[in-house]
């Protein structure tokens, strides 16, 4: 057993090493798509040329980070067939529709929109070129759109069944996998983050240049720019992930239990944990300081529902996995006899907790003759490790509150002509930069280590996804991983930081505030 689990873990750090590794890059390029396009669309509609030098320099930080996304990114989609085989037989024509019009349309489409973003400037028409721009766009959130689709049917899956001669889950009804519920409140709050990263990353670097006097005109309008959208992207993260708490009550009910150290069922309405010491072996929270009726008015929007706590969901995974146990007996004999109808009646009727069955795969292959005892383990396997999501949870929630607070303080700053001679505040912004990224990284470890122990809530074990490599297979290949991006990582980090450090190139001439006025060719050919 031992070397198995050992198997799983590795498969899944190296998993979420990637994972976490790729997702600092995205971020900040789905953000600073958008703020390219409002930017140009600024110099479009006024004509004055220190909008299009804004433009091609936060362009020139943006082309940096998408190379990175992309060499971080394209690794992920051949794990699954590499460490997760028996996932992607089980699931793959499900999950692997998305990440094939994801790949064919999104990210076609934005690879070729980047290419003409910057080397079009020269050769396409100021309205024709901000077309492109505004499609690059357009192509970073589509691209998002589909992989979060697939994460989202992970969470919650819909418009799909088990087929008994096939062996594998097949899809039904694509709309319903596409706009599944989850997924898209997964979309709007994963893209609403990524906006507040872009635009801390523009708030930051431009406070840099004010505290050394450094591109003042360009720093200001960016730093106006920045802090607009990033208030309005802030309050929108949190509105959002209030809509993701919501469906977790209805999709996800132990993983919120765990996130909120819910022991016992809470009668409505129920109380919000603020702190606690969640204590897993003796099944209790060692202190709590809770605000009354939140939880229930944030899980249920109600003052009449109760939440379940996580001994009761214990209770209703035992009972599910009983049934699942019933429906891996009928599907032994239907695969033994084909033609038994009795069989599939009985599987038809208990297939959708066959998921729960296979979590006795861990203690015993002979699934329907687990023991009181094995049913009863498999059923407390389905609870997660609640200290780290109760605290990674509120980190995450504590840093969507302060990026309110900090964007509605900027923007007054920014509107009221104080922001150059604020530095304190310009100091603040400048340190800030990476919290976004702790939010969001937060954020992933809470969806994708909430779902614990399924890779499929509720279809598929984690432990049963795995490839059959060695433990020797994985070490290698999770130890040549972190080197490698590692390495990436380090050389995107100093190329950004030397674009940051010799700024946007400097206008020669006229005003570069007046309207008309042309940038200097050897700009345009530094970009």
């Amino acid at each position: 057993m031992f070397p198995e689990l050992d198997l799983v873990i590795l498969s899944r750090l190296q998993f979420a090493l990637t994972a976490m590794y790729h997702f600092i890059f995205v971020p900040l390029t789905l953000g600073l798509s958008f703020l390219l396009a409002i930017m140009e669309s600024v110099y479009v509609m006024t004509g004055r040329e220190i909008w299009r030098r804004m433009t091609m320099f936060w362009g020139t930080l943006f082309g940096i980070n998408f190379a990175l996304g992309v060499a971080t990114g394209i690794v992920m989609e051949f794990q699954f067939g590499m460490n997760w085989s028996y996932y992607s037989h089980y699931v793959g024509d499900i999950f692997g529709a998305p990440l094939a019009i994801e790949g064919l349309m999104a990210f076609f489409l934005e690879a070729t929109f980047i290419g003409l973003f910057f080397f079009g400037w020269n050769r396409m028409s100021k309205l024709a070129h901000l077309v492109v721009t505004w499609l690059v766009a357009l192509g970073t959130n589509l691209s998002a759109l589909w992989i979060l689709v697939a994460n989202g049917w992970m969470q919650n899956p819909v418009g799909a069944v088990f087929n008994p001669d096939t062996m594998r889950m097949e899809m039904t009804d694509f709309l319903a996998v596409v706009f599944n519920p989850v997924a898209q409140a997964k979309f709007v709050h994963t893209v609403a983050a990524g906006y507040v990263s872009a635009a801390m990353f523009v708030a930051a670097i431009s406070a840099w240049y004010l505290l050394r006097g450094r591109h003042l005109d360009i720093a200001k309008r960016s730093m106006a720019v920045a802090t607009s959208f990033g208030l309005a992207a802030s309050l929108s993260v949190v509105v959002l992930g209030d809509e993701s708490g919501y469906l977790s009550t209805e999709h996800q009910k132990m993983k919120l239990a765990a996130i909120e150290a819910m022991w016992e069922t809470e009668p409505p309405p129920a109380s919000f944990n603020v702190v606690a010491w969640p204590d897993q072996e003796a099944w209790r929270n060692a202190f709590q300081v809770q605000i009354p009726w939140v939880m229930g008015l944030i899980g249920t929007r109600s003052i009449s529902k109760e939440m379940p706590g996580i001994n009761d969901l214990v209770a209703s995974a035992q009972r599910r996995i009983e049934n699942g146990m019933r429906a891996y007996a009928a599907l032994e004999r239907v695969r033994a006899n084909p033609d038994d109808q009795v069989a599939r009646a009985e599987f038809s009727a208990n297939w959708q907790d066959l998921g729960y069955g296979l979590l006795l795969k861990r203690y015993r292959e002979d699934v329907q003759n687990a023991t009181p005892d094995e049913i009863e383990a498999a059923a407390f396997d389905t609870v997660p490790q609640v200290m780290p999501l109760f605290w990674t949870f509120r980190v995450m929630v504590a840093l969507g509150f302060y990026f309110i607070g900090f964007f509605a303080f900027a923007f007054w700053l920014v509107s009221t002509g104080r922001i150059e001679n604020s530095r304190r505040f310009l100091k603040i912004a400048l340190w800030s930069i990476a919290l976004p990224w702790v939010a969001i990284q937060c954020g992933w470890f809470v969806a994708e280590f909430g779902r614990q122990p399924w890779v499929i809530e509720g279809v598929l074990p984690t432990f049963y996804a795995v490839s059959g490599l060695s433990v020797l297979d994985l070490v290698i290949s999770l130890l040549v991983f972190f080197v490698l991006y590692t390495t990436l990582a380090i050389v995107g980090f100093r190329l950004l930081l030397k674009a940051i450090r010799k700024g946007p190139e400097e206008p020669s001439g006229a005003s570069a505030d007046a309207p008309g006025v042309q940038a200097d060719p050897a700009m345009l050919t530094a970009h």
